[in-house]
């Protein structure tokens, strides 16, 4: 497999549609569309056409489209045929193209070589992917915006201010005689400390857009007949979860992902937690707190008919010390009390009736502010991937360690040095081969 060859793909999806789509990238596609075509397309305008097989004979009848290298989306040649949305057209299509000297494109090739051609970086590459699989209308648009080039600007900026940090740092490595003068006239600690603090912003809007990518685990956990899949069936809009009155029916994880304001979330209802012999309960509650290792947010359900009784601050006391909960006070129809949404001592209390509804509104509110993205929705927040979270913790760490060291220039330069590659990695400028092949693998072919 060589990046010079000719690569050609079916791009629209599989089965029956009106309309399908052949794609054809490389060098030189001159002969190739001479062989499909009978009339050569003008660059860039829209050309109905017979596209014909070896013969001569007419395959099928459609649109086609000629993007000349570097104007186009891989930065070679592109060509595009747009047909009939027929599989076995389409494969017949495809098919001639091969004849013609393609080979079949590999899951996201195109894309590779918009990137390695320099068409998009790499955070924009991946955005194209998440932009294919949104799964609500947010993520969507917050993909669009990566897409832009939202994030890889935001990593430029900070690029930039520590490249000129950087240059200020090994410049004055050379006059070692007068360091601390020339690091103070320049104001070495101020630069940094910017640097830092432009850090931080970047890292908390790519925490909002990987949430808004990936969704939140939130995991409903509570004693037994709390009410945990009442509110599940209330999210989720239908009746998933059986609910009665019987303590412990609920014997397994039942999962269910939603849309609230945009953002993804996967809720999973538990087992009632507390002591049992029966040991089909018991492999239940281990699966709950099997769940509660891996959530990135617990809603502690609570009776507010009985109040908060030993058995629901023992389940408390065993959270994990740095999960962030919100403490959920259900069957308020049937108390003389009222929705609300409160702060104390003890975090964030929601009162609610997950039979009636009342109070809900107040929930989703409240988990739309742990995304950060309550009162605005996703305006403005890009998308951003696990790696690309970890690579802004990496970077953080070596600035932290910089700004402890920032005494002894060696060390610093070097610290400054490993921020920049950390940095570098999200856009692509340092990554590794194997890196965008775990990437690029994950795209759909014809992407």
């Amino acid at each position: 497999m060589s990046e010079s060859d000719i690569i050609a793909a079916i791009s629209t999806a599989s089965g029956r549609a009106g309309i399908g789509v052949v794609r054809v990238s490389g060098p030189r596609l001159g002969a190739l569309i001479a062989g499909v075509i009978r009339t050569a397309p003008e660059p860039r305008r829209a050309t109905l056409s017979d596209f014909v097989d070896a013969q001569g004979s007419a395959i099928d009848r459609g649109i086609a489209l000629y993007f000349p290298a570097p104007h186009s989306y891989t930065g070679e040649d592109v060509l595009e045929l747009q047909g009939h949305g027929g599989p076995v057209v389409l494969q017949l299509l495809l098919r001639r193209c091969m004849e013609l000297g393609a080979r079949p494109a590999q899951p996201g090739e195109f894309t590779r070589r918009a990137y390695l051609n320099d068409k998009i970086d790499l955070a924009q590459a991946e955005s194209v992917a998440d932009l294919i699989d949104a799964a609500t209308a947010e993520a969507a648009r917050s993909a669009m915006r990566s897409l832009q080039g939202a994030l890889s600007a935001r990593i430029g900026e900070l690029l930039g201010g520590l490249v000129e940090l950087r240059t200020l740092v090994e410049a004055t490595l050379d006059f070692p005689d007068e360091d601390a003068e020339i690091i103070k006239q320049f104001d070495g600690a101020g630069r940094l400390a910017k640097v830092r603090a432009r850090l931080e912003d970047v890292l908390s809007a790519s925490q909002q857009g990987s949430l808004l990518r990936e969704g939140i685990r939130v995991v409903l956990v509570g004693r037994p007949n709390v009410g945990k899949s009442s509110l599940l069936n209330r999210l989720a809009g239908e009746e998933l979860a059986i609910v009665t009155e019987v303590a412990g029916t609920t014997r397994d994880a039942i999962r269910q992902s939603v849309s609230i304001g945009g953002v993804p979330v996967h809720v999973i209802d538990t087992a009632g937690l507390r002591p049992s012999a029966d040991p089909v309960e018991q492999l239940g509650i281990a699966r709950t707190w099997a769940a509660i290792e891996h959530a990135d947010l617990v809603l502690l359900m609570v009776d507010a008919t009985q109040g908060e009784v030993e058995a629901d601050r023992d389940i408390m006391r065993r959270l994990p010390a740095e999960l962030p909960h919100l403490r959920v006070m259900n069957k308020i129809d049937l108390v003389p009390l009222g929705p609300g949404l409160e702060s104390g001592g003890n975090g964030r209390t929601v009162w609610l009736s997950a039979r009636s509804g009342a109070g809900v509104d107040l929930l989703r509110e409240a988990l739309l502010d742990f995304v950060g993205l309550h009162g605005h929705g996703a305006e403005g927040v890009f998308m951003a991937r696990e790696r690309h979270v970890h690579a802004l913790q990496l970077a953080q760490r070596h600035l932290e360690r910089a700004a402890r060291q920032a005494d002894k220039l060696e060390l610093l330069a070097e610290e400054l040095r490993l921020v920049q590659l950390a940095l570098g990695s999200i856009t692509g400028e340092f990554t590794a081969d194997d890196l965008l092949g775990e990437i690029f693998a994950r795209f759909c072919i014809g992407k």
